[in-house]
Order: structure tokens, then C-alpha cells, then sequence
């Protein structure tokens, strides 16, 4: 396991090419321990294998094309590769630790056929996979973290066996849901470019944030937007999200403070003036 090293904000950042300059090729299993103590917040993520977070102390956020997930010390995350935005946030004592075990598509397939037959998934895909901390999985991080003293283990079969026992062990934890998620994981899909943008119509992601989740440069998204919807991306934008506060405003359960968050601005102060700029009036008029 190589050492640790913090990210720099917002520059896309390989993984787990960045953990990985010491070697001459990539493993077909690979453990590595990240430990940070100031908070990161929305780093760029080019995730090229998929990925086990098992988060020991802190929190995480991760944003994908189409879902966020959050988790705490007591869950942990399978993460398939691809682009992501993710948020690491140190607990109360200023630590953040997990370890992270990277696995590639060849040991993944080997291990379906080995141990899960083929079924139709009929599930819609998703990005990740939640997993809740429990005795077992706290002993086989233990064991792990015992193969990091004892460099003479650290061979590909015997981490091989680690990563079978791992899957295994999930396998029966979760059933058929587990086993599902990982068929979804040898199949190659690009998420549509209108499925991501209308699933963050209302959140507080800037146009270059979610541009890196369509996999396109700035430019190149506001190029593809304007020809699907005829409209600039930050125009289009505006007038989904105004008009949704409108509606919940004037459903007369809410008020801007409550509600400006939620339809994806970040200060209260910008949204009335957005607000009374399109309306004419201001949230608390409504």
C-alpha cells in the first residue's frame, strides 16, 4: 500500500492512477489507505477501476451523473468506475480514514462465473452499491490491514483469494440485490446526456460540474445543450428551477428560506433577486 496524498480542489484527479506511480503495471486487485486531516470538498474523480470505499472514520458525498449517495463510518460503498464528484469531510476528532480496494473487470468476471449464474437484469443501473458495516466486514479490513505489515503477502493470488472472500461474503449478505449490481458492472453503458442534465435540474452543481459528469468539456456541453433543448444551459436552467419555487410557494407550505436549497441555489439572497427579476415579485409575495 502506497502512501497517502491529498487531492488538489477540483483538478480531475485518476484513481487509481494516482496511487499507483510506483508501479510498472496495474494489479489485478490493489489496496490502498487513504487517510487525510483537512476536509476535500467536490473533487473531480476519473475512477478507472471499480471501487470498494470502506469508510472507517468520516463522511463521504459522492455525486453521479444521475444520483448522490452519502455515508457515514457505519456504511460502506461499491463504486463503479466512471466520472464522479465526491466530498470527504473529517469526523469530530479532524481525521478522515478509509480504505479503498480497487478490482478489475477481468478478476470481476472471473469471479461471476465462478460463483454467480447468469440472470437478466432488469434493474435499473446505478453507480453504487450501499453496504452497512458489520463485525465481519470490521475483521476483513483487519486482516487487510495485517497483509500491510507483511509485505511478502501482498501477491496478486493472495489478494485475489482477499477479494473473493469479500465478494462472497456480500454475496450472501445481499442476495440477489448484490449479485445483480455486479452483472450491472461488466456492462458498458454511457449515461444519457439529457438523463443526467434533467436529474440535476435542482441541484446546486455549477454547468462545469455537471459537463464533467456528461464527460464533456464546458464548451462542449453548452454546444450539445443548446442543439437538445434550444436553449442556453444556464437560461434553461433558471427558468426550471424558478419555477418549481414558485409552485412550491404558492402551495403555501414553505418559504424561500426553506426551500432555496432545495431547487439548487446556494445563498437565499440570490434567489429572491432571481425570483422578483422573472416575476415581478418577491418570494415572500408569493
Amino acid at each position: 500500500m502506497l502512501s497517502s496524498q491529498n487531492y488538489t480542489l477540483m483538478l480531475i484527479e485518476n484513481i487509481p492512477d494516482l496511487f499507483l506511480s510506483n508501479l510498472e503495471k496495474i494489479p489485478e486487485v490493489f489496496i490502498h489507505d487513504f487517510r487525510m486531516t483537512s476536509d476535500i470538498v467536490k473533487s473531480k474523480i476519473n475512477l478507472r477501476m471499480n471501487m470498494f470505499s470502506f469508510l472507517q472514520v468520516g463522511k463521504k458525498h459522492v455525486h453521479f451523473g444521475g444520483s448522490s449517495v452519502k455515508v457515514d463510518k457505519s456504511q460502506s460503498l461499491l463504486i463503479k468506475k466512471g466520472n464522479c464528484l465526491w466530498t470527504e469531510l473529517l469526523d469530530t476528532e479532524k481525521i478522515y480514514y478509509c480504505k479503498l480496494l480497487f478490482f478489475s473487470e477481468k478478476i470481476l468476471k472471473t469471479f461471476l462465473e465462478k460463483h454467480v449464474s447468469k440472470a437478466q437484469n432488469d434493474k435499473k443501473e446505478i453507480p453504487f452499491f450501499t453496504i452497512e458495516n458489520d463485525h465481519y466486514i470490521t475483521n476483513f479490513l483487519n486482516s487487510l490491514s495485517a497483509i500491510n505489515e507483511h509485505p511478502s503477502l501482498l501477491s496478486d493470488d493472495f489478494l485475489s483469494i482477499k477479494f473473493e472472500e469479500i465478494m462472497l461474503y456480500l454475496c450472501c449478505k445481499y442476495g440477489s440485490n448484490f449479485k445483480s449490481y455486479l452483472q450491472s458492472l461488466v456492462v458498458e453503458e454511457t449515461s444519457p446526456f439529457k438523463e443526467i442534465v434533467e436529474r440535476n435540474v435542482y441541484s446546486n452543481l455549477r454547468l462545469e460540474e455537471i459537463a464533467f459528469l456528461c464527460n464533456m468539456s464546458l464548451s462542449t456541453f453548452k454546444r450539445h445543450f443548446i442543439n437538445e433543448y434550444k436553449a442556453s444551459p444556464g437560461k434553461w436552467l433558471q427558468e426550471k428551477r424558478l419555477e418549481k419555487a414558485k409552485t412550491l410557494l404558492e402551495q403555501g407550505h414553505s418559504k424561500a428560506s426553506d426551500i432555496y436549497l432545495e431547487i439548487g441555489y446556494n445563498n437565499l439572497s440570490n434567489f429572491s433577486s432571481a425570483f422578483k427579476n422573472k416575476f415581478g415579485f418577491s418570494p415572500k409575495d408569493t
